[in-house]
């Protein structure tokens, strides 16, 4: 009988591999009752049963439940501070008394209205709601006090109007609000009931829309009668707090009352009183007080007086007319004011802050003194080893052209330094004031403007002087952008010396370059931290757990403030606010600030590096000229002449030390006066070390192409700068690399190799680097803006053609 044979269509399984997949138990059997490294871990973890999971859950919740419940009721009532909300109309037709008027109802509580000062502002205090509020105002076209008293409001209260919501102007002021944080904010509608009924509820649904790309998710409150009103309030008082984090770990206070004692010595510095309630964290008169818009000052004492605004004020019942009976009232506390007035903390000289803001450099330090003989051996012994060293140079190369010509530093001393970068330079033509007026001229021949399309509308407004300047700026943004970082060489100064603080890299990602290396003399007036990321760490976890001596939250006191100018008290009486932040330890000193900031779409005007810009850091304002940067992973970051609009950059500034998180605004401040919103971004770090690499681009053509080999033009004019810069590598725009073989002739052609055939309309490029630096140009002082207008002549771009 025939045996099967199975056919070609047989299915074939893989065999099984036991290489290195074994089973459980054949690695106990290897292991030979081993057991496994234990694995350490601060924390023991518990297993727990499911039921244990979700009773620990529904525990959290619990507690996150009632910390939010805790944090309503202690804001506003009587053992906490007021309710600050800032009413804030976002249209012209909108009538803020009329809202007041509404908002301080005597039926619902005690009206105590402002006397210190001409802003529109009122305290409410309501015994059978539990709650009391301080009712302040600002108009959006008043950008400083706008988002100063955001920055200390716990309720912002947006007035719209009924047809169109918000103007321009009231669209600024919440571009700049959403930059710089919104606490917990309520929309309320002002005017609706006077539109006929059919047209109410068409309103309110346009508005729901145009509100939503702004404020998604909102309820749009009424608020046309005293009953709308009342609803308003309540709806206040229960709303869960939104957190700002630069402000809840930083005592602050918002200012009631400023008294001025000057001094005896000068009359116009002395000792501020400022009163108000203590917010955010706990008041340590041994820390300093930053007053916004006029600097940092230290605290001599902390008093305690009597709440002028308490609750369950003691009012006189015979008293018929209620308005007496609030008179009587504030008298009664003015009085126990004086009576009972309690000191609560001095300071203590020993444990205070200083105000030292920047290191004071000593010209001896870092110098040598005679070294000794040990010393001179070693150094002579090092010189031999180091002279051993064989160089490959360029013909005709002296022994101290060979020592340098190798080195990526191409550092060199002498009559080069007038050569060096100026203070103001000039980005687009390699910020150079050596380059002739020659070439000025005739950079500007190439260039046609464009004609304006209204010109006939703004000819008389318009200044021509600020009009040239601007649209040369364009001119060279365009330029930059069609060829980035790059220069001519100039013929009337060599290239080595030009560039002689410039180096070449062979990689600007990967190679070496030391952070510590030639730094500025401004450089040792500043602080610099050891570790940041832990110095910071290390604060906050102490501001959380460690039980610092002060004013708690929500008590009114006094605070002593020595060496005020009086223009701080001539400011508060002028209707200003005055808010003070406590300082966090380092937080007065001075050192390098780096903030990463996105173009604001609503200005399109060309911003130039190094340019003086108006900084909102936080709680701090200033002006000061920055440099930009791309935001990037690696430990060089390319140097940016102009602020794109199209990817986020890095802006590098000298600043006082603050401590992320915090808000970053960027205004320019026109010729008018006015401020423009041109950034908007958050503070990256304080770190010196952050290198800043300026990239130059020397452009040459090719003159003659042999396959592989070429010769090149225009890059360089004299033999002896391509004997120079023949160890920095060549790149094309086409994708060749190469290297300079050897010069020809005496006019700076030069023999070229690459790596790739070279096309004829191709660019030869020579990429050099130089690390930068921002200037010291930090001023504390910012000029109040003037009232804030939409200009349809900045928001015109004009077009520029190129030749």
């Amino acid at each position: 009988m025939a045996a099967h044979r199975s056919g070609p269509l047989k299915q074939q399984n893989k065999a099984h591999k036991g290489g290195r997949h074994r089973g459980r138990g054949s690695a106990h059997r290897d292991g030979k009752g081993r057991l496994a490294l234990k694995t350490l871990s601060r924390k023991v973890r518990k297993e727990l049963s499911r039921v244990d999971q979700r009773h620990r859950a529904s525990q959290l919740r619990k507690q996150k439940k009632e910390a939010v419940l805790a944090e309503k009721r202690h804001l506003g009532s009587k053992d906490g501070p007021p309710h600050q909300v800032l009413v804030v109309p976002l249209h012209n037709r909108i009538s803020l008394p009329e809202a007041f008027q509404l908002l301080q109802d005597r039926d619902t509580g005690t009206v105590h209205l402002n006397e210190w000062g001409s802003t529109h502002s009122f305290m409410l205090l309501c015994p059978h709601l539990k709650h009391r509020w301080f009712f302040t105002s600002a108009r959006p076209g008043d950008l400083h006090t706008v988002l100063d008293l955001a920055k200390v409001a716990d309720t912002i209260l947006f007035i719209l109007d009924p047809l169109e919501g918000w103007d321009s102007m009231g669209d600024y002021c919440l571009s700049c609000l959403f930059a710089q944080g919104l606490p917990t904010y309520t929309l309320a509608i002002q005017g609706i009931s006077g539109l006929p009924p059919k047209k109410q509820i068409d309103a309110r649904k346009k508005l729901s829309k145009v509100a939503e790309k702004r404020f998604p998710d909102d309820k749009l409150l009424l608020l046309d009668t005293k009953q709308e009103a009342g609803m308003l309030l309540r709806q206040l008082a229960n709303q869960k707090q939104r957190h700002l984090a630069f402000r809840d770990r930083r005592a602050y206070l918002f200012a009631y009352a400023a008294d001025f004692i000057p001094n005896e010595e000068n009359n116009l510095v002395g000792t501020l009183k400022i009163s108000g309630y203590v917010r955010g964290q706990t008041l340590n008169v041994n820390s300093l007080l930053h007053i916004i818009g006029h600097g940092d000052f230290q605290m001599q004492q902390i008093d305690a007086p009597m709440d002028p605004f308490p609750l369950n004020p003691r009012v006189i019942k015979s008293q018929k007319d209620p308005g007496m009976a609030m008179e009587i009232c504030a008298m009664d506390a003015v009085a126990d004011m004086a009576e009972d007035l309690k000191v609560l903390m001095k300071a203590d000289p020993d444990r205070q802050e200083s105000l030292q803001t920047e290191v004071i450099p000593d010209p001896m330090d870092g110098e040598q003194t005679w070294p000794t003989e040990e010393e001179l051996n070693e150094a002579n012994e090092f010189l031999k080893e180091s002279s051993k060293v064989v160089k490959k140079v360029p013909k005709g190369t002296s022994s101290y052209q060979a020592e340098w010509i190798l080195d990526e530093d191409g550092e060199s001393g002498g009559e080069g330094d007038e050569y060096d970068d100026t203070e103001h330079e000039d980005f687009i033509e390699e910020e150079s004031q050596d380059e002739s007026s020659k070439e000025e001229e005739e950079e500007c021949e190439t260039m046609t403007i464009g004609e304006s399309v209204r010109d006939d509308l703004y000819d008389e407004k318009m200044d021509e002087e600020a009009e040239e300047k601007m649209l040369e700026k364009y001119k060279q943004e365009r330029l930059e952008e069609m060829f980035p970082d790059e220069i001519d060489t100039p013929r009337d100064v060599a290239a080595r010396i030009r560039f002689q603080k410039y180096r070449g890299l062979k990689s600007f990602r990967t190679s070496p370059w030391d952070p510590k290396e030639n730094l500025p003399q401004d450089y040792a007036r500043i602080f610099q931290f050891q570790n940041f990321t832990n110095t910071r760490k290390h604060i906050f976890k102490e501001i959380e757990e460690k039980e610092v001596e002060g004013a708690e939250v929500g008590w009114y006191v006094t605070l002593h403030v020595s060496k005020v100018p009086v223009s701080v008290v001539e400011y508060f009486k002028r209707g200003a606010p005055l808010i003070a932040f406590s300082l966090l330890p380092h937080e007065q000193k001075m050192s390098v600030l780096n903030m990463v900031v996105s173009r604001h779409p609503g200005n399109t005007e060309p911003v130039k590096a190094k340019e003086e810009l108006i900084f909102h850091c936080g709680f701090r304002r200033f002006r000061a000229s920055p440099l930009f940067s791309q935001h990037t992973a690696v430990d060089k970051h390319k140097f940016q002449r102009f602020l794109t609009a199209d990817m986020a950059l890095v802006v590098t500034v000298y600043a006082p030390i603050t401590f992320p998180p915090a808000s970053v605004l960027l205004f320019k401040q026109n010729s008018n006066g006015m401020h423009s919103l041109i950034a908007t971004g958050h503070l990256l770090s304080v770190d010196p070390d952050r290198m800043v690499i300026k990239r130059v681009v020397l452009s040459g053509h090719p003159f003659k192409i042999f396959t592989k080999m070429a010769v090149v033009r225009y890059m360089f004019f004299n033999r002896e700068d391509v004997l120079w810069f023949k160890p920095v590598e060549l790149r094309t725009k086409w994708g060749c690399r190469g290297h300079i073989k050897e010069p020809l002739g005496t006019h700076g052609h030069m023999k070229c190799s690459f790596d790739g055939k070279l096309k004829s309309q191709d660019t030869v490029l020579m990429n050099l680097y130089k690390r930068v630096f921002p200037k010291w140009t930090y001023d504390p002082y910012v000029p109040e803006p003037v009232l804030w207008v939409k200009s349809e002549i900045s928001s015109m771009v004009p077009e520029v053609d190129m030749e």
